[in-house]
């Protein structure tokens, strides 16, 4: 059946990667952006497929569509664009999430909503990898909050949905996910370290360069949303994505030194940014077990073509969120 599926911040990163997928599949989809963050190039080729729409919308405002499910992506996702405009981020958050279920209060729609790892903020070590049972360690008032404590609001704003009205919810928390169409300035780590890599430029690490992560390609990613709005409707989640290998900020700065063939230097340059967890790694057995979902793809191989896109684009067509990136 083809059904009609709203994804909202359909032209970014993730939502972009989504809407090929589904445009691929047959099915008639609406993409919805306000171009905060993204980027239409992200989408163009698109625009011409029959089963494909784009609106520029903001999703703090209400929407008034007619669907069978919502992928709800939007957000400003990397701190470079996150801490640009906080205020502007839990908004996108919290409103956008009430808007979102509104609509699919309305239409019996079905929702997937794209939470995130940093609603655990800075784990400790009996926490680590992250089960989907930890709570969380967040500062609520420091300069992350305007991500982490909106991405929790959503969360609690899409299991009272689902209590007080039997809205029909699924919710993933993502982790560090990279690939072709990340926004060069948008702060992430691989970003910023394969951008100053194909400049020549020091590659500068936050920190000793100890801290660790988890990086899980886009295509891995996209599959796990897909085979979670496919599950059962008895599992809501909250289920973890990610990929649960774990590499140190100095690794991957080796890394992508080694595969960019760059003759960049790895420094120490700059502290740690507050709050900036000390470990992130996935617990993913709640994903194995019921949406039979793990990542296949490694580093090095989801590396190679992340850096060939970025030698492919003019970084003059990107805007940078602040003079400092």
């Amino acid at each position: 059946m083809i059904k009609r599926i709203l994804v909202t911040g359909g032209a970014g990163f993730l939502g972009s990667h989504l809407c090929d997928r589904l445009v691929a599949r047959g099915q008639d989809v609406i993409c919805v952006d306000n171009f905060f963050t993204s980027q239409k190039s992200n989408i163009e080729h698109l625009l011409e497929n029959h089963n494909f729409e784009l609106i520029r919308h903001d999703v703090t405002h209400p929407l008034w569509l007619e669907v069978d499910e919502v992928f709800n992506l939007a957000c400003p996702a990397a701190p470079g664009h996150y801490q640009y405009n906080p205020i502007k981020t839990i908004k996108t958050s919290v409103m956008g999430a009430i808007n979102v279920l509104g609509l699919a209060k309305r239409t019996k729609a079905k929702v997937l909503h794209a939470s995130t790892s940093e609603v655990y903020g800075d784990p400790p070590p009996e926490a680590h990898p992250q089960p989907e049972s930890y709570r969380g360690n967040v500062n609520p008032i420091g300069p992350r909050a305007c991500y982490d404590e909106g991405k929790r609001a959503a969360e609690t704003l899409m299991f009272d949905y689902h209590r007080q009205n039997k809205v029909n919810i699924r919710v993933v928390r993502i982790f560090n996910t990279y690939g072709p169409r990340m926004h060069p300035y948008d702060g992430r780590v691989i970003s910023n370290f394969i951008r100053q890599a194909l400049r020549g430029e020091n590659i500068t690490l936050y920190g000793d360069g100890s801290q660790s992560r988890s990086f899980c390609y886009v295509d891995d990613l996209i599959d796990g949303l897909l085979k979670m709005m496919d599950a059962p409707d008895d599992f809501t989640g909250p289920v973890n994505l990610g990929n649960p290998e774990e590499f140190t900020i100095r690794e991957l700065a080796e890394c992508v030194v080694s595969l960019s063939g760059s003759k960049s230097k790895i420094v120490q340059t700059r502290p740690r940014p507050e709050d900036d967890p000390i470990q992130r790694q996935p617990d993913i057995s709640l994903a194995k077990r019921r949406l039979g979902w793990e990542p296949r793809m490694s580093l090095q191989n989801g590396l190679r073509p992340t850096i060939d896109w970025f030698k492919s684009i003019d970084l003059a067509a990107f805007r940078a969120p602040t003079p400092n990136y």
